[in-house]
């Protein structure tokens, strides 16, 4: 991953995120830890690595984006490299775009030029795919077709990161289009790999992993939240609650991830004692359709996403 250049076109959250991530996996220094750049706030720190690291790959992470601050912010705390569209376009091996799915056509207008220029030259450094430069989209419902058809036959990876990554416990769903070369993908890897699990799958597949893993943080935090306000409910101080519902719901999430776990239901089951209080709980969540409005929410966010697609 010697000198390789990754630009982040749109740093809003999860753009941020990732140019933090790959920020610490190039090694690049980081001014102030206490800085909140890309709106992810200290995860977002934690994800970038943000003590006075040296970069020792030799490689550049370059930011652009309408929201000054966040670039500066991103910049001064990441090591980041403030810059324009048309420069990461021109510059950079691996090209992030960060932008909303509504606004990406304007996006793509932007630097499909510059692209078609680099094509014909070709010879890039780092993740050398052809063209001398691969696209990375993280745009929900885009598939890898509409940006060979907005920016011509170019080498594209679709990804769909969740927050998590902020953390370094995330996932980063992707598929690769024919066109992307090994070398290429091995720079995608080891660039997001501080971000957590990543896994390659047919795009088929993308849009349907997204909804789970990419929507599915909103859902856990709403129950967390739910359960906060439960222990209040129930006369707990919510300092005390929190601490109490943040714990449970991580030491559960880890009972899951052990080798050799039991399935959810069975760790769900070991939990309800005969005629206990766990039982008459999960009772009124079955009476409330608690499993049946999760499997909606999945539903009606994976319907939106096609919709965001066409």
């Amino acid at each position: 991953m010697s000198n390789i250049k990754a630009g982040f076109i749109g740093c809003g959250n999860m753009g941020g995120v990732l140019a933090a991530v790959a920020a610490k996996a190039l090694g690049l220094g980081a001014a102030n830890s206490a800085a909140k750049a890309g709106g992810a706030s200290d995860a977002q720190n934690t994800a970038g690595g943000a003590t006075k690291a040296q970069n020792t790959t030799g490689g550049a992470v370059y930011v652009a984006d309408h929201n000054q601050y966040k670039v500066d912010q991103l910049a001064e705390t990441f090591g980041c490299k403030v810059s324009s569209a048309e420069e990461i376009a021109r510059e950079c091996d691996l090209i992030f775009l960060g932008v909303k799915p509504q606004v990406m056509g304007n996006a793509c207008e932007e630097i499909k030029d510059v692209l078609a220029e680099r094509s014909k030259t070709a010879g890039g450094t780092g993740a050398d795919s052809g063209t001398g430069f691969c696209i990375v989209s993280m745009a929900a419902g885009l598939k890898i077709e509409y940006f060979e058809k907005q920016l011509g036959k170019v080498p594209v990876i679709r990804m769909m990161p969740n927050t998590p990554c902020a953390t370094g416990a995330g996932v980063v769903l992707y598929s690769v289009s024919e066109r992307v070369a090994p070398e290429a993908e091995q720079a995608f890897m080891e660039l997001m790999r501080p971000a957590g699990m990543i896994i390659r799958m047919e795009e088929a597949k993308i849009d349907k992993g997204s909804v789970v893993s990419g929507c599915g943080p909103a859902f856990v935090y709403m129950f967390i939240d739910a359960l906060i306000d439960a222990g209040v409910r129930v006369g707990l101080p919510r300092v005390q609650a929190k601490q109490l519902a943040i714990q449970t719901v991580l030491g559960s999430a880890m009972m899951c991830t052990q080798s050799g776990a039991a399935e959810p239901a069975k760790l769900k089951a070991d939990v309800c004692s005969p005629a206990g209080s766990t039982i008459e709980g999960v009772m009124a969540l079955e009476d409330y359709a608690f499993r049946a409005a999760i499997m909606e929410a999945v539903k009606a966010s994976y319907d939106r996403t096609v919709e965001l697609g066409k």
